[in-house]
């Protein structure tokens, strides 16, 4: 239950900072949309003034006499200045626009490379804490297995122990019981290590006495005095043997 908690903390918290980025990233997409909207519109009138200026000076050309033409040439060459004078704060209103732009383009970009930085690091922090988590489980499941280990021996001895003529009801029982409480170690990875007959291993035995035995090759297990268990990939229990010469 901590752990789907903290799960939904974490998802919680994720999707909220993505919510405020992503509404960031809305708002300024939205005021680019908008410059280059009224961008268009301003070219699109500079460019019909343009078509009526043109239209006015080609009308009053034709009707002038060739004097007149000579005048009108002057005059036009004089009124050039003032609308290429005209002209320039234009042109600096256009590129204060495209500044304009540009900085709320930079803006978005870096706001989704935020974005993206976050994500992963929630990523990141989502992964450390399973495996801190996962790191204690197994810490604590090891240790309880460790306090069950010597009630299996108990069993085991107390099982073996018993004649045939003593054998009944009651020790059929015990055996069951012996059976379930195997079992139930098996579903949660642990399991006994292999012993007699292998050759001896130090990160799963440990040897407590040298026997001389021809029929065993050398440094092979001769006997188990006590089992040994792992869970999962990790040794609980070495087991306790005796190693032949």
């Amino acid at each position: 239950m901590e752990k789907e908690n903290e799960k939904e903390k974490d998802d919680a918290l994720q999707d909220a900072s993505r919510k405020v980025t992503i509404d960031k990233l809305k708002e300024l997409e939205k005021e680019l949309e908008e410059a280059t909207e009224q961008q268009a519109e301003d070219a699109a009138v500079e460019e019909a003034g343009e078509e009526v200026s043109e239209e006015s000076s080609e009308e009053s050309a034709e009707e002038t006499t060739e004097e007149a033409e000579a005048e009108d040439a002057e005059e036009e060459a004089s009124e050039e200045d003032p609308e290429e004078k005209a002209e320039k704060p234009k042109k600096k209103l256009f590129g204060g626009k495209d500044k304009k732009k540009d900085k709320l383009q930079e803006q978005i970009d870096e706001l989704k490379d935020k974005n993206l930085r976050q994500m992963a690091e929630f990523e990141n922090y989502r992964r450390r804490t399973e495996k801190e988590k996962q790191a204690m489980f197994e810490t604590g499941a090891k240790s309880v297995i460790e306090k069950l280990l010597p009630v299996v021996d108990n069993f085991e001895r107390g099982l073996g122990a018993l004649k045939e003529e003593e054998k009944g009801a009651f020790s059929d029982g015990m055996q069951m019981i012996y059976k379930q409480l195997m079992d139930e170690l098996e579903k949660l990875e642990v399991k006994p290590i292999e012993a007699v007959g292998k050759e001896f291993d130090p990160n799963l035995h440990n040897a407590v006495m040298h026997v001389d035995d021809e029929e065993l090759g050398e440094n092979v297990v001769a006997e188990e005095l006590q089992k040994g268990y792992m869970y999962r990939e990790n040794v609980v229990r070495h087991s306790m043997v005796k190693v032949a010469n």
